[in-house]
């Protein structure tokens, strides 16, 4: 298992990009909308990880949500896996709560899942099936 990514939370890609081009020395590597998440998606790469700015395309989004009652900031920690739907069969029969019990579509056309922060000490965390 390793870090895959780290989603930030952020009100505007507009300004948040140049912060990040300027901590990283570089541009994005990519954005895209990912439609069922209702977020535009802005990808730093570094090295074997990347960092995610995440903006609301909806007002009823969860980023949007989620900056309403937290601010702009750490959204969640992305965890790779070789195996996702065995990961989250052996992690629910470990007591973990899931929000996702079947994958789903996530950015990069990756398939990803979440669990659920109550039962990862506050920590929302995603896992990404690696290829």
């Amino acid at each position: 298992m390793k870090i895959h990514h780290v989603g930030i939370a952020v009100s505007s890609l507009r300004s948040a990009i140049p912060i990040f081009e300027k901590l990283l020395g570089h541009s994005p590597d990519s954005q895209e909308v990912v439609e069922d998440q209702k977020v535009r998606v802005s990808v730093f790469k570094l090295g074997e990880s990347r960092i995610e700015l995440l903006e609301a395309t909806s007002p009823d989004s969860p980023i949007a949500r989620f900056i309403q009652k937290r601010g702009q900031g750490l959204h969640h920690l992305t965890l790779a896996v070789p195996d996702l739907k065995k990961a989250l069969g052996e992690l629910e029969g470990g007591g973990i709560k899931l929000i996702d019990r079947e994958p789903r579509t996530g950015a990069d056309n990756e398939r990803v899942a979440f669990l659920h922060p109550s039962s990862t000490a506050g920590v929302l965390i995603e896992l990404v099936e690696t290829k």
